[in-house]
């Protein structure tokens, strides 16, 4: 879906860079500059594309800080467990999957806090 919504942005770019080069022709100014043409162009692959990016790394970085012992957590293999030791220099995470089963994981690969989740669903349903 992120493909389609990206060939239709470029091809919009496209056409819009077409009918301002056009005008351009017809009327030589500032609009008409090329510099300009680019400076938009990477204004809206700014606003759609890298900005979004943005916010999701700075969301999961936060995620990964806060997290702490006994947090229900998915790995990014699919992992389900329950976090029972954070190294103290903060990278290595050590998640129990299960009586007796405990994986050692390097902190980017906590994809999602699923009781995090939870709760926020349960805040949810108790508002309506």
């Amino acid at each position: 879906m992120k493909l389609s919504a990206l060939i239709v942005t470029l091809s919009s770019i496209a056409a819009f860079a077409q009918e301002a080069a056009e005008q351009a022709e017809q009327q030589p100014g500032l609009l008409g500059s090329p510099i300009l043409m680019m400076v938009l162009i990477f204004g809206v692959m700014w606003l759609f594309f890298i900005r979004p990016q943005s916010k999701e790394r700075k969301k999961m970085e936060e995620m990964r800080k806060t997290l702490k012992k006994g947090d229900r957590v998915m790995t990014s293999a699919g992992i389900l467990g329950t976090v029972t030791n954070i190294d103290e220099t903060g990278t290595t995470v050590t998640v129990r999957t299960g009586s007796t089963t405990f994986i050692d994981f390097d902190k980017q690969a906590i994809l999602r806090v699923i009781n995090a989740e939870v709760k926020a669903e349960e805040k949810k349903d108790e508002k309506k």
